[in-house]
């Protein structure tokens, strides 16, 4: 499995430990579950990562630690994934959650400025926030599954296709 290489990039557990900042969550983040890189614990990071950071809310990476730690995923992972919708990616994701909601819900689609402002947002809140709220929570959802089913059938196709070839290296060697 690529467990080497998502060791490589993690940060080590011990590090995390030592964090002054996390210092406030006591011994939480001393559960092992949280560090190992298992089948079921990468899945529930993906779910986890996905579904968060599909949501426009604030602190996605604390809501993300939360459910990682209570779901006991890779917490790091988790955490990680968060960073798919960063300052670059944001706009068109929720743009697009945007349109599917207002797509599920049948409403007419507010026109968009051609330079967002926060003053524009604060007038417009209140008729955009139900089709992002549903386009983001469908999204979400989806991407979540698709990553949780996702990952558990790679990391079995991984695990099946290192049986064949260690089998097939006995067999030469035999």
């Amino acid at each position: 499995m690529p467990r080497q290489l998502l060791k490589r990039y993690m940060p080590s557990p011990e590090r995390i430990k030592r964090s002054k900042s996390l210092r406030f969550m006591g011994t939480i983040l001393h559960d092992p579950n949280l560090w190992h890189i298992t089948r079921h614990s990468v899945a529930r990071a993906m779910a986890t990562g996905l579904f968060v950071a599909m949501l426009p809310i604030p602190m996605q990476m604390l809501l993300s630690a939360c459910i990682a730690v209570t779901a006991r995923a890779n917490l790091p992972m988790s955490i990680g994934l968060v960073w798919l919708t960063n300052p670059i990616t944001m706009p068109p994701v929720f743009f697009m959650q945007y349109k599917i909601g207002t797509l599920l819900l049948g409403t007419p689609e507010r026109s968009m400025p051609m330079e967002l402002s926060i003053t524009w947002l604060a007038a417009e809140i209140q008729h955009i926030w139900q089709p992002m709220l549903l386009g983001s929570l469908l999204s979400g959802i989806v991407l979540a599954s698709i990553g949780y089913a996702g990952t558990l059938l790679y990391w079995r196709f991984w695990v099946a296709r290192n049986w064949q070839r260690r089998k097939m290296r006995r067999r030469r060697q035999s």
